[in-house]
């Protein structure tokens, strides 16, 4: 009786540290959202004021690492001028701007980026990680 307490508790360990391990789903609060996200590539969800100085020179880095990966991954654009898109903002918890949350395939959240402007290498290294 006690060791099939035993092999329950490990069980019931093991089967929480799996669960709490797993990767949260990104959330889907735009359409741009709706549409890039789990749609068989990685999802760079970009939080921006397209107004802004940091934001404009991260658009830049991203349009040239789109470039150089031909397609490989999709950008998803959320606004901060943009009344439907302020949802995102709280789902994902962005507070500052610009910031970068890399989404895999299958729609998991894999890397929330620290706020300000991530260079090319950065973004390809997260990139290169996704299995």
């Amino acid at each position: 009786m006690k060791q099939r307490i035993i092999a329950l508790m490990a069980a019931t360990l093991f089967a929480t540290a799996s669960f709490a391990m797993a990767a949260p789903k990104a959330p889907l609060s735009t359409p741009a959202l709706s549409q890039t996200i789990g749609k068989g590539k990685p999802t760079l969800v970009f939080f921006q004021n397209p107004n802004g100085g940091p934001c404009k020179e991260q658009q830049q880095v991203l349009n040239r690492l789109t470039e150089k990966r031909n397609g490989t991954f999709n950008v998803a654009p959320v606004n901060a001028t943009e009344q439907n898109d302020q949802k995102a903002f709280y789902d994902y918890g962005v507070r500052s701007l610009p910031s970068l949350v890399l989404v895999d395939k299958a729609g998991n959240i894999s890397k929330v980026f620290p706020p300000g402007i991530q260079n090319i290498e950065t973004i390809s290294t997260a990139l290169d990680g996704l299995k």
